[in-house]
């Protein structure tokens, strides 16, 4: 072969880093696939547990109907097998939760990676049977988030206050029936019944306050943050030290919002992934910008998830673009000696 043939056959680092880029797209893809067959298996179970705990629900009400006929190891039985159910049910659906959350992941990363593959040679790059990325993808992704915050919500409320309201039924049942035969025996039931509507009121209230809390409306951000993370702290076991500085004031609704949102979705992060046991909060309100700022002493993440829509830790990304849509910044300096979530944004309207 002469130096000429060579120099016409010899791969450029460009062409080697397409066939790498090339080899891990497919790879990617596979396990998307495999990752798509686990989803709608697991989607599967969750709607055959569904269909059981429904089936206990229904056992349920016919024990309420035949109370005073039913024995009382038959009655606590069904109870028992309705916890059960129930406990099933909810680690199931976080199994799928977590599956849909990877399958989301490495759908971003195969987007990513065909976007630099086109780009690097000149031409779209799609897989199989999609469609080219076109101008509705920003609103698609919106709808699509937006739609899976209300099948978290859904789920989060079937499982949890839903099932107990049942619970809270028969309880009752069980407790008025009780009063003619065992009196102590009722109020021990009736105390029961009080501790578990106790616990779902303050499941109840935490659903509301995460959503939308109304002291962000009524008193602005810097009294809401300084609740919120009082309220993380008494639930999460982590050590918060919270600090605000500047002058506490109100500001455009909007602004309040993403930088509230901000503060859960750091602190989120903190809990949720960095594995950390003490968090400094810091809010500054100056004259010219808002700055919030989470430090955790946590095992730190993968810098790199802020390139993709999804994935670990959740939400960064969509919280980044709403951030750079109104003219502000999300920084992150992740290590494993802990982690450092810088929100700024203007504070002008």
């Amino acid at each position: 072969m002469t130096e000429a043939e060579e120099t016409t056959t010899e791969q450029t680092p460009v062409d080697a880093l397409i066939e790498e880029m090339h080899t891990d797209l497919e790879s990617v893809t596979t396990r998307l696939n495999e990752i798509t067959m686990l989803v709608e298996q697991s989607q599967g179970e969750v709607d055959k547990l569904a269909q059981r705990n429904a089936s206990i629900t229904t056992r349920l009400h016919q024990i309420q109907a035949n109370f005073d006929t039913m024995p009382r190891e038959d009655i606590r039985t069904v109870y028992e097998s309705s916890q059960d159910a129930q406990q099933r049910l909810f680690t199931m659906r976080g199994q799928l939760e977590k599956l849909e959350a990877d399958r989301s992941h490495l759908d971003s990363r195969s987007n990513l990676l065909r976007k630099a593959l086109s780009v690097l040679e000149g031409g779209p790059v799609v897989a199989p049977g999609e469609q080219p990325d076109n101008g509705n993808l920003g609103i698609e992704q919106v709808i699509e988030a937006q739609e899976e915050e209300r099948r978290k919500i859904s789920r989060q409320i079937h499982d949890g206050p839903a099932q107990a309201l049942a619970n809270f039924i028969l309880q009752t049942e069980i407790a008025m029936r009780l009063f003619d035969q065992d009196a102590d025996e009722a109020k021990s039931e009736l105390a029961r019944l009080k501790e578990a509507a106790a616990g779902t009121f303050a499941q109840v209230r935490d659903f509301i306050f995460d959503l939308r809390p109304m002291m962000l409306d009524d008193l602005g951000l810097a009294p809401t943050v300084r609740r919120y993370t009082e309220a993380f702290e008494e639930k999460s076991g982590l050590d918060i030290n919270t600090v605000i500085t500047g002058t506490e004031r109100r500001l455009a609704s909007h602004r309040e919002v993403i930088a509230f949102r901000a503060v859960q979705e750091f602190l989120a992060n903190a809990r949720e992934h960095a594995q950390a046991t003490q968090v400094k909060v810091m809010l500054d309100m100056d004259d010219r910008q808002i700055r919030a700022v989470v430090e955790d002493n946590g095992i730190g993440f993968d810098q790199q998830v802020l390139d993709t829509t999804e994935g670990p830790p959740g939400g960064l990304q969509r919280l980044r673009n709403r951030v750079h849509q109104i003219g502000g910044t999300l920084e992150v300096d992740s290590s494993e000696g802990g982690s450092r979530l810088i929100l700024s944004l203007p504070a002008g309207d």
